[in-house]
């Protein structure tokens, strides 16, 4: 896939878990604010400055984040689990 610019959709920073944050799939990462961008920006954990945004970005765009994540998700054939969501 091609790197593309991020357009700041939020779903990297709930689809995936990211275990540097002890953060589960689906969960909103504790650091990820309303306006969808990242309160640690500056010094986010590695995993995050190296993840891409590509053309899975351009495929799970959608109207709503919990959209996003969802079709995220169904990409990997992973589901969010039960009591979760993104907002």
């Amino acid at each position: 896939m091609a790197k593309i610019a991020c357009f700041g959709c939020g779903v990297c920073c709930v689809a995936p878990d990211i275990a540097a944050l002890g953060k589960a799939i689906g969960v909103p990462c504790p650091h990820l604010r309303a306006d969808l961008r990242c309160a640690i920006y500056a010094d986010r954990p590695q995993v995050c400055r190296d993840y891409p945004a590509d053309e899975l970005c351009l495929a799970v765009d959608a109207p709503t984040l919990e959209e996003r994540v969802d079709r995220y998700l169904a990409a990997f054939g992973l589901e969010r689990p039960p009591s979760t969501s993104a907002v």
